[in-house]
């Protein structure tokens, strides 16, 4: 870890990042040190060290004496602050059949006192996996849908952590409130808007490096996004602007956030863009929207089809929910019944031409 650490921090491009602007960030589980691994890795106690001294953190700072990376900054001046919580989802996280703790106690009183503290215009809650998907993504829960075929981490497969979280939020009455996540190495926003009065998105942007259209041969990348299109989603942002109908994106891709403080309302723009900086994936608002009470929650919660950005996958009907699965199954039943016909007709043929070579 410690050669993959120093190989990255001289990267000519991350060097030129370095020098341009401050680099605050927290660690997922290949930052840790293991796939999707959690609070029983053994290597983690030297790994964060590896990773504080990547960030260029100071010796004195309290990461270096916690349990974990987590950490909390807030930037610009009064009126217009931009508070940033970065959550560590490895450090204290249980096994992931569990259902039990993500941040562990000594995180959960420590964010809870975080989003009780001084206002701020907007607060940027950066977790690596993502919010809604049970296994697929943070937000989206998308893991519901797909979950006989692929499984992802994310707070959807902690159902107690993720109540406590959204609860956490709403009683703190904090306004401006969105996550920034990654892990699932691809690129997507979703929605959540039944638990703090006002949208909670979560924009996930994932990988830089790498992303799933890169492990299978180009032919195949229509496939993938087919099955993006066809997996249910009551939690993505759909949008005609979206580079695909399935509003995912595949290819290496990052997040950016823009805020215009000078527009009246002030307006936030949230996007997902490809390595060329375009956008292929993006929500803007004004920041009134994102206030306690902008929703009615009792008429989002009646309004649109399966209550869109309202309840989580595991709600649909089953048969939305797992259509993706039974299309698959169907196809690969299909086939195996095609070939198993191909095969016996051939052997029928052959048969009849043996008995024809022997009767001639």
């Amino acid at each position: 870890m410690e050669f993959e650490y120093k190989k990255a921090k001289t990267n000519p491009g991350y060097s030129r990042l370095r020098e341009r602007t401050k680099v605050i960030g927290t660690w997922d589980d290949h930052d840790y040190g293991l796939n999707d691994a959690g609070k029983e890795f053994g290597g983690k106690i030297t790994n964060q060290k590896l990773l504080l001294d990547f960030l260029d953190e100071p010796q004195d700072s309290p990461r270096h004496k916690q349990d974990g990376v987590y950490v909390s900054y807030t930037f610009g001046p009064v009126g217009r602050q931009v508070k940033v919580i970065l959550l560590d989802t490895r450090y204290h996280r249980d096994p992931l059949l569990s259902d039990g703790t993500i941040l562990g106690n000594s995180q959960w009183t420590w964010l809870e006192k975080e989003l009780n503290g001084p206002a701020s215009a907007i607060t940027i809650i950066g977790s690596s996996i993502q919010v809604y998907q049970k296994s697929i993504s943070c937000i989206s829960n998308l893991s519901a849908a797909t979950g006989p075929l692929f499984s992802f981490e994310s707070w959807g497969r902690f159902p107690k952590e993720r109540v406590r979280l959204f609860k956490l939020i709403a009683d703190s009455k904090r306004d401006g409130v969105f996550f920034i996540s990654g892990d699932v190495h691809f690129g997507e926003i979703t929605r959540y808007d039944c638990a703090t009065g006002y949208p909670l998105y979560d924009i996930t942007s994932s990988g830089l490096t790498k992303a799933v259209e890169e492990t299978v041969p180009p032919p195949l990348h229509l496939i993938v996004r087919s099955v993006a299109r066809l997996t249910p989603s009551t939690m993505r942002v759909m949008d005609q602007n979206c580079r695909y109908s399935s509003c995912t994106y595949g290819q290496p891709n990052f997040g950016a956030i823009e805020i215009d403080w000078d527009a009246t309302p002030m307006t936030l723009k949230i996007e997902v863009r490809d390595i060329n900086g375009f956008t292929v994936a993006g929500v803007k608002m004004s920041l009134l929207e994102l206030q306690v009470g902008s929703l009615d929650p009792v008429a989002t919660a009646k309004a649109g089809e399966n209550r869109r950005h309202c309840s989580l996958e595991v709600t649909l009907p089953w048969l939305v929910r797992y259509r993706l699965a039974i299309m698959f199954y169907s196809a690969v039943a299909i086939f195996l019944l095609a070939l198993i016909g191909f095969t016996y007709a051939a052997i029928s043929i052959g048969r009849r031409c043996l008995r024809k070579r022997k009767y001639d």
